[in-house]
């Protein structure tokens, strides 16, 4: 399938010749042509101006957090209680983490080859990592309010055991001792669990900044490389003449 292209003033025109012999639909067919035109596909010295560094810096941090966010996620779900039952079946911050360092990369080569499609597609990886991150903040929100070491300090069945033919129900000192050194670690585990998964609420906003801006970034730079292309067209009105050529002389 050939496309061709054709500029107006305020008008552009895609003009697409089918093949009869595709299995594919035509809507396949169109999706097919327009990402491998070289309209859409070829590099842009307007895009890698305004471009410049600014996404490769937003794609490292972008791939800075989602390393951040598997690591920190994994420390959650080994900890046998820092995750509650839905972070446990769907491990939600390997796979949030992965598609991060994805916007990353993706970010990074609109940057190194900056051509019309990539930056499109790297603008919508970027809207849909606003929703993204929303859901993360919100799912983190729901996991530290489940936060619980239930299983540590319990030692109702050693106690009955181990009292269970004695006269007494009252534990000796030392194991009184044991028992408040054991709650003691129980809290700052507890504590360091919370800390983890609020720094990954605080990731997760930051996250939010960076495809926000980085998506505004893209569509700034679509903007203003449509922009310099129609600069660079000229105004025809700017290639008038002056004078018109006078083609009669005035009589004396």
């Amino acid at each position: 399938m050939s496309v061709t292209m054709t500029k107006a003033e305020g008008i552009t025109v895609f003009t697409m010749s089918s093949d009869p012999q595709s299995v594919l639909p035509p809507l396949c067919q169109i999706l097919k042509g327009l990402c491998y035109s070289p309209v859409c596909c070829s590099l842009s010295q307007n895009l890698r101006r305004v471009q410049r560094n600014s996404q490769s810096v937003l794609g490292a941090l972008h791939i800075m957090v989602g390393l951040l966010n598997i690591g920190l996620g994994v420390i959650l779900l080994c900890s046998g209680g820092g995750s509650w039952w839905q972070m446990d079946e769907t491990a939600f911050p390997l796979w949030i983490g992965g598609l991060i360092m994805l916007f990353g990369i993706v970010g990074i080569l609109s940057e190194k080859y900056p051509s019309p499609c990539l930056v499109i597609i790297n603008v919508i990886l970027n809207l849909a990592g606003v929703a993204i991150s929303i859901a993360a903040i919100v799912l983190y929100s729901i996991n530290i309010a489940n936060i619980g070491l239930w299983w540590m300090c319990d030692n109702s069945d050693y106690y009955s055991s181990r009292y269970r033919h004695t006269t007494t129900t009252t534990a000796p000192p030392v194991e009184k001792y044991m028992r408040e050194k054991c709650l003691e670690g129980k809290e700052l585990a507890l504590m360091i669990l919370r800390s983890v998964n609020a720094l990954l609420i605080v990731l997760s906003a930051l996250e939010l900044c960076l495809v926000i801006s980085s998506a505004v970034l893209g569509i700034k730079a679509l903007r203003s490389s449509q922009k310099g292309e129609k600069e660079k067209m000229g105004d025809p009105e700017l290639y008038k003449p002056l004078l018109e050529e006078v083609t009669s002389h005035p009589t004396a």
